[in-house]
């Protein structure tokens, strides 16, 4: 996942940011609120967790920022030493997923965090996902598309499967970019721009097969759904394989 730190606490700051990075997560971190609004408006990620006292603005604010103003729903955690019944009915009221006090167990984090993953991003190992037209299996990484499979290698597969697993949500070129092929910074963003056209076209992603790939200028890239003649949208099923 691609995580986000709001901590002015650098010691916290590191100690999370590397348990995070340990658990094979890519990790943003930022001592300031403003440099994290910038950030968003340039980036998506999976995952927020907030400090709520800051020095700038406080992580319940950016929070409210986030959710009205940008109309962002990305999961978000507060961690913070604001320990009053009020505070946690506050946040979560703000739009948290959850809500941990300092000091925080490694291991809580880590659970809280798989357990607002889960909620958020369900999946199974192995799992086939339909879509129709899509049949979309992670175990033997195949794409089939009205029955027929579909030649994709292995980046374009991880890509495809990347964004229907994120339909209707707006990826940033540098989240895609982390999501499919890490920190690696031999891989120009133009890297994704190449390898969407590619999946668009592979996998007919067009509006009479329920779905369409839409850019947005200068941020990335959103998978969404077309609907139908009658009104109705294709809601996607999974399955466990």
């Amino acid at each position: 996942m691609r995580i986000v730190v709001l901590e002015d606490n650098l010691t916290q700051s590191t100690l999370v940011s590397a348990l995070l990075r340990k658990a094979g997560h890519d990790v943003h971190e930022f001592t300031l609120t403003r440099d994290l609004q910038r950030f968003c408006v340039r980036e998506s990620v999976d995952l927020y967790l907030l400090d709520w006292m800051m020095p700038d603005i406080s992580g319940k604010d950016f929070l409210h920022w986030l959710r009205k103003e940008r109309k962002d729903f990305t999961p978000a955690i507060f961690i913070t030493a604001r320990d009053t019944e009020d505070d946690i009915v506050e946040g979560l009221s703000a739009g948290a997923d959850d809500f941990m006090i300092k000091p925080i167990s490694q291991r809580v984090l880590m659970s809280r965090i798989d357990a607002v993953l889960r909620r958020t991003k369900p999946r199974e190992p192995g799992e086939v996902l339909s879509l129709p037209p899509y049949r979309i299996d992670t175990a033997l990484k195949s794409i089939r598309l009205q029955e027929e499979e579909i030649e994709l290698t292995e980046k374009e597969f991880d890509l495809a499967l990347f964004m229907f697993r994120n339909l209707g949500r707006l990826l940033s070129r540098g989240h895609l970019l982390e999501a499919v092929w890490g920190r690696n910074p031999a891989v120009a963003t133009r890297t994704v721009d190449t390898h969407v056209s590619r999946v668009r076209g592979k996998l007919q992603l067009r509006p009479e097969n329920g779905y369409r790939l839409v850019p947005t200028y200068n941020f990335g890239y959103r998978l969404e759904r077309v609907e139908s003649e009658d009104g109705e949208s294709r809601p996607p099923a999974s399955e466990a394989a």
